[in-house]
Protein backbone atom coordinates (compact mmCIF):
# COMPACT_ATOMS: atom_id res chain seq x y z
CA UNK A 1 0.00 0.00 0.00
CA UNK A 2 1.50 3.51 -0.88
CA UNK A 3 0.92 6.28 2.01
CA UNK A 4 0.62 8.94 -0.75
CA UNK A 5 -2.74 8.46 -1.65
CA UNK A 6 -6.30 8.99 0.23
CA UNK A 7 -7.43 6.00 2.53
CA UNK A 8 -10.73 4.00 2.44
CA UNK A 9 -13.39 5.74 3.69
CA UNK A 10 -14.04 3.41 5.95
CA UNK A 11 -10.85 4.35 8.31
CA UNK A 12 -12.05 6.15 11.16
CA UNK A 13 -9.03 6.79 12.95
CA UNK A 14 -4.79 5.42 13.41
CA UNK A 15 -3.40 5.57 16.56
CA UNK A 16 0.17 4.70 17.09
CA UNK A 17 1.81 3.76 20.25
CA UNK A 18 5.42 3.75 21.35
CA UNK A 19 8.00 4.70 24.02
CA UNK A 20 10.24 7.81 23.31
CA UNK A 21 13.56 6.73 23.85
CA UNK A 22 12.96 3.07 23.83
CA UNK A 23 15.73 1.09 21.49
CA UNK A 24 12.28 -1.18 20.50
CA UNK A 25 10.52 1.87 19.46
CA UNK A 26 13.13 3.42 16.98
CA UNK A 27 11.80 1.94 14.07
CA UNK A 28 8.29 3.68 14.73
CA UNK A 29 9.66 7.19 15.80
CA UNK A 30 11.49 6.91 12.46
CA UNK A 31 8.15 5.92 10.60
CA UNK A 32 6.10 8.59 12.20
CA UNK A 33 8.96 11.26 10.96
CA UNK A 34 8.81 9.94 7.62
CA UNK A 35 5.28 9.01 7.01
CA UNK A 36 3.26 11.16 9.27
CA UNK A 37 3.40 14.44 6.90
CA UNK A 38 2.54 12.61 3.81
CA UNK A 39 -0.31 10.57 5.47
CA UNK A 40 -1.77 13.84 6.69
CA UNK A 41 -0.92 15.89 3.60
CA UNK A 42 -3.47 12.84 1.89
CA UNK A 43 -5.67 12.80 4.44
CA UNK A 44 -6.23 15.72 5.93
CA UNK A 45 -9.18 14.80 7.79
CA UNK A 46 -8.42 11.81 9.11
CA UNK A 47 -7.50 11.43 12.85
CA UNK A 48 -3.87 10.34 13.49
CA UNK A 49 -3.38 9.81 16.98
CA UNK A 50 0.73 9.33 18.06
CA UNK A 51 1.15 8.83 21.74
CA UNK A 52 4.27 7.97 23.15
CA UNK A 53 4.84 6.31 26.97
CA UNK A 54 8.23 5.92 28.45
CA UNK A 55 8.28 1.88 28.45
CA UNK A 56 5.13 1.19 26.04
CA UNK A 57 5.36 -1.75 23.30
CA UNK A 58 4.97 -0.19 20.37
CA UNK A 59 1.81 -0.84 18.35
CA UNK A 60 -0.53 1.01 15.82
CA UNK A 61 -4.22 0.39 16.03
CA UNK A 62 -6.75 0.83 13.18
CA UNK A 63 -10.30 1.67 13.65
CA UNK A 64 -13.01 1.14 11.14
CA UNK A 65 -16.58 1.99 10.51
CA UNK A 66 -18.97 0.47 13.10
CA UNK A 67 -16.57 0.64 15.87
CA UNK A 68 -14.08 -2.53 14.34
CA UNK A 69 -10.44 -1.75 15.78
CA UNK A 70 -7.38 -4.25 14.47
CA UNK A 71 -3.71 -3.61 15.75
CA UNK A 72 -0.35 -4.80 15.53
CA UNK A 73 2.78 -5.22 17.29
CA UNK A 74 5.72 -3.27 16.14
CA UNK A 75 8.39 -3.57 18.90
CA UNK A 76 11.86 -4.23 17.28
CA UNK A 77 11.01 -3.90 13.63
CA UNK A 78 12.61 -1.02 11.24
CA UNK A 79 11.38 1.81 9.62
CA UNK A 80 10.36 -0.29 6.88
CA UNK A 81 9.31 -3.31 8.38
CA UNK A 82 6.82 -0.91 10.19
CA UNK A 83 5.41 0.59 7.27
CA UNK A 84 5.21 -2.59 5.91
CA UNK A 85 2.81 -4.00 9.05
CA UNK A 86 0.64 -0.62 9.02
CA UNK A 87 -0.08 -1.03 5.10
CA UNK A 88 -1.14 -4.86 6.18
CA UNK A 89 -3.52 -3.27 9.15
CA UNK A 90 -5.30 -0.91 7.23
CA UNK A 91 -5.46 -3.13 4.10
CA UNK A 92 -7.91 -4.93 6.40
Amino acid sequence: MSFTKAFSPALREIRIICSQSGSASAGTRQFILNRYPTIKEHNPDLPVLIREANGTPARVFARFERGVENHVELDNLSASEVESKVAQLLKS
